[in-house]
């Protein structure tokens, strides 16, 4: 009896799973996502590090050195610069991490035994930095090693020092402190996770509770309904930040170089992306589990392809492209710069834009499938 009472009840959950096909669909993909995530894009090995040279030396010796940092398959020499402005614009803008800096007489100077080249990198991102950082004096140990084989090779004996050393600058975050890089993205998983949450499960929650009917009966309009269901969230967003940069800055001592009218303007932009896609979650969810794994479905590879946990030069070409359709991913940029670096408005202006276009395109086509359903 006591088995038989416990099998219909067995039997009447899976009945109500299989007439929630949404539900169940999610609660079977979500498993799935997270597998291929965590495989693939959950990794520290750093390759393809963008480099920025800068030869002034143009010399076989200084092309053999070249050729030693191709060999290392740890970076890819994107940009060849012509002075430290240039590698500075490159370095603050992100596309370059690491700038290689050949002197005029190296040629000279690696016969006499004492050349030096410069390695400046990007130290935002500690993870990165720490390995160009080990990579750079690597190859650089390896690099004299060979000369002086050859130079014993031609001379019969040792040269009595070693003729390439490869001084090292690390700009932004010179302990690469890891605390520096994650405050920065803190702020914007805050900013996703919050605001997607709370909007697409507070819309749910009138709905649920039939007050939803009651507020369109009245004279209000759909545009003014979506601003005041909104903007409670916009605020609760932006004091969350500030509390994030405020005991980031006084406990952690993340610095805040950048301007704060800036980093006000660039979040609102983000901003507009997560409440969204919080807004677009209410109107496909008809209760608030509903709309807490429809998020969940945005979230996750949010976070794990924006460069939030795991730099995305350390994962496959593939997930890289995906990651370019992800809002989070230019905001970190901005974010980590405008803090760390102290940047402008130019240097960030292809993540801003890529923000506002995301923003307006995903709030228009959620406000317009919200109203529709009102109607």
């Amino acid at each position: 009896m006591f088995n038989s009472r416990i099998s219909s009840i067995i039997r009447k959950e899976f009945l109500q799973l299989i007439r929630d096909p949404r539900t169940l669909a999610l609660a079977v993909v979500i498993p799935i996502v997270q597998l291929f995530l965590l495989g693939y894009a959950a990794t520290s090995d750093v390759r393809n590090i963008a480099m920025a040279v800068w030869d002034q030396s143009r010399s076989p010796e200084s092309r053999g050195l070249l050729d030693a940092f191709r060999a290392a398959d740890y970076f890819t020499m994107d940009y060849f610069v012509g002075s430290q402005e240039e590698y500075q614009k490159l370095i603050e803008s992100g596309d370059a991490r690491v700038a290689l800096v050949i002197p005029v007489d190296y040629s000279r100077r690696v016969f006499e035994g004492n050349a030096q080249v410069l390695m400046v990198l990007d130290g935002s991102d500690a993870t990165i930095g720490s390995t160009a950082l080990s990579t750079a004096r690597l190859v650089g140990q390896s690099y004299a090693t060979k000369i002086l084989s050859e130079q014993a090779a031609l001379s019969g004996r040792a040269a009595p020092s070693s003729p390439v050393e490869v001084r090292t600058q690390v700009w932004y975050n010179p302990d690469l402190n890891s605390a520096y890089f994650m405050i920065p993205g803190v702020i914007g998983m805050i900013l996703s996770f919050i605001t997607t949450i709370l909007t697409a499960t507070a819309i749910v929650r009138e709905r649920e509770r039939g007050t939803i009917e009651q507020l369109i009966v009245t004279p209000i309009r759909s545009w003014e309904l979506v601003l005041g269901k909104l903007l409670p969230y916009v605020i609760l967003a932006f004091v969350e930040t500030f509390e994030i940069i405020i005991i980031g800055r006084y406990w952690f001592g993340v610095p805040v170089r950048g301007s704060i009218t800036l980093i006000i303007f660039t979040s609102g932009l983000f901003l507009m992306s997560s409440l969204g896609v919080g807004l677009f979650a209410s109107t496909i969810a008809n209760t608030q589990q509903e709309a807490m794994m429809t998020v969940m479905m945005y979230n996750l590879p949010s976070i794990f392809l924006s460069g939030f946990f795991f730099p995305l030069e350390a994962m496959p070409k593939f997930l890289q492209w995906i990651s370019y359709a992800i809002p989070l991913r230019y905001y970190l940029v901005v974010i980590r710069a405008l803090l760390l670096k102290g940047v402008g408005l130019e240097a960030i202006q292809r993540e801003t834009w890529a923000l506002a276009i995301f923003g307006v395109v995903i709030m228009t086509a959620a406000a317009l499938r919200f109203r529709k359903r009102l109607d």
